[in-house]
């Protein structure tokens, strides 16, 4: 089971020391002419190394084995996945809604159950996102994953997750975030007898909290919320195999030895969780529908000032409490893309066929908004405090438009009616 500790996001700037046996970390010196017990010193740097020291991660790992120690890489195939360039298909803007794909009958981990949906951008450029699918019945046995091309962003929808990673072990399940930042070697046990979630790749920028601005010190998710590892370390020799994510293609190579072997760890570059429940929402009072961006949870900020390469916006229980004002999500045209999906209960803005573990994409200007059903219901409602509860939606958004995969595209998952949701609104209109 995971041993964590209170991560600190803000900034992203402390730094964390653990060690799963006393007397690892050096004092005084980050990589010491001998290290104790025989363990040998490395960094891993998550930026480049002259990156401003506030946006600088890198941690030290004091390991049993350099993580050099394995055979040659040969490149894999995987036919769900998509090599990162997202040009098999040319963008739509139509409005796109995809059923809950199915767990796999057949033997399935994690790894081998990630189904590539969308995406843009690029690992080259280090700049965009993938979102996957992953859909698994049995855990990642005698193998091990990274990701050289981004971070991952999990979101759990079906089952519980055991994460064990060379910084520790975290647990998450439906309800909860994880992020393995880039780099980091890990493997996904389950909990349970399939699973199934969200993953979004990010190329960008490293996940950080967005700027409060007036919402002043405290609101949205709070740092002291986010939970890193405590160290842990496997000590086990065998045949293994090391999955690498590399330029978009997956390759593999042997190793002898679990590479999950850091007995201790110091910086500030380290997977973490957090539990949505612990969102301070933030919500009018008075009048008029806040804009989604007061729902954002984590942001990869781009180069453009306010607008993401990713933002992850979540919509979880919360309390509507407004003045003559229309309460669902208005109907909208917007210059980010998003892709919605649906952890459990029901979206306030879909009266039907928004399912858990389904998903949305609105392309840059397509317009969207709430159904017909959910348009009537909510134009007629007494304006009471109201409270919406046993939901969790959230919205991976980002700059660029999202191309879908031919994959999601030719998917019998994909709703060929879902543009019929709007066809039905009425003309009030007098002159």
């Amino acid at each position: 089971m995971s041993k964590l500790m209170n991560s600190y996001l803000s900034g992203f700037g402390n730094e964390f020391a653990t060690e799963a046996q006393s007397g690892i970390l050096p004092v005084g010196r980050n990589s010491p002419q001998k290290v104790a017990r025989g363990l040998y010193a490395e960094q891993l740097s998550g930026t480049a190394f002259t990156a401003p020291r506030a946006e600088n991660r890198r941690s030290w790992l004091y390991r049993i084995r350099p993580s050099a120690v394995h055979g040659k890489f040969t490149e894999k195939n995987h036919p769900t996945l998509c090599d990162g360039s997202f040009h098999e298909l040319d963008p739509s803007p139509n409005q796109l809604r995809w059923n809950p794909f199915p767990v796999p009958t057949t033997a399935c981990d994690f790894i081998d159950g990630l189904v590539t949906i969308a995406g843009n951008g690029s690992a080259d450029t280090q700049s965009g996102i993938a979102i996957h699918l992953y859909l698994a019945n049995q855990s990642m046995t005698n193998r091990f994953f990274y990701n050289a091309d981004g971070e991952l962003l999990l979101v759990p929808q079906l089952g519980e997750l055991n994460l064990r990673t060379e910084f520790g072990v975290i647990d998450i399940k439906p309800g909860e975030i994880a992020v393995i930042p880039r780099g980091v070697r890990f493997a996904v046990d389950l909990l349970g007898d399939s699973a199934r979630g969200y993953v979004c790749e990010n190329y960008g920028s490293l996940l950080r909290l967005p700027d409060l601005g007036p919402i002043g010190a405290n609101g949205l998710a709070n740092p002291r919320d986010f939970l890193t590892p405590v160290a842990a370390f496997e000590d086990q020799e065998g045949q293994f195999e090391l999955i690498a994510k590399f330029a978009g293609k997956c390759w593999t190579a042997s190793i002898d030895h679990s590479p999950l072997d850091v007995v201790a760890w110091h910086g500030n570059y380290a997977p973490y969780k957090y539990d949505l429940a612990h969102f301070n929402v933030m919500n009018s009072v008075s009048f008029d529908h806040a804009d989604p961006s007061i729902f954002t949870v984590l942001t990869s900020p781009s180069a453009m000032a306010g607008t993401a390469n990713l933002d992850l916006v979540i919509f979880p229980p919360r309390w509507m409490v407004a003045e003559n004002t229309f309460r669902p999500p208005w109907f909208h045209r917007n210059v980010m893309s998003e892709y919605m999906g649906l952890v459990h209960g029901q979206y306030d803005a879909k009266a039907e066929g928004f399912l858990p573990g389904g998903g949305s994409l609105h392309n840059c200007m397509s317009a969207h908004g709430p159904d017909v059903a959910s348009f009537e219901k909510a134009s007629h409602a007494d304006l009471v405090p109201q409270k919406i509860d046993q939901t969790l939606a959230f919205m991976f958004e980002t700059r660029l438009p999202l191309r879908p995969t031919k994959l999601a595209m030719e998917s019998p998952h994909l709703q060929s009616d879902y543009i019929n949701c709007w066809q039905g609104f009425k003309k009030y209109f007098t002159n």
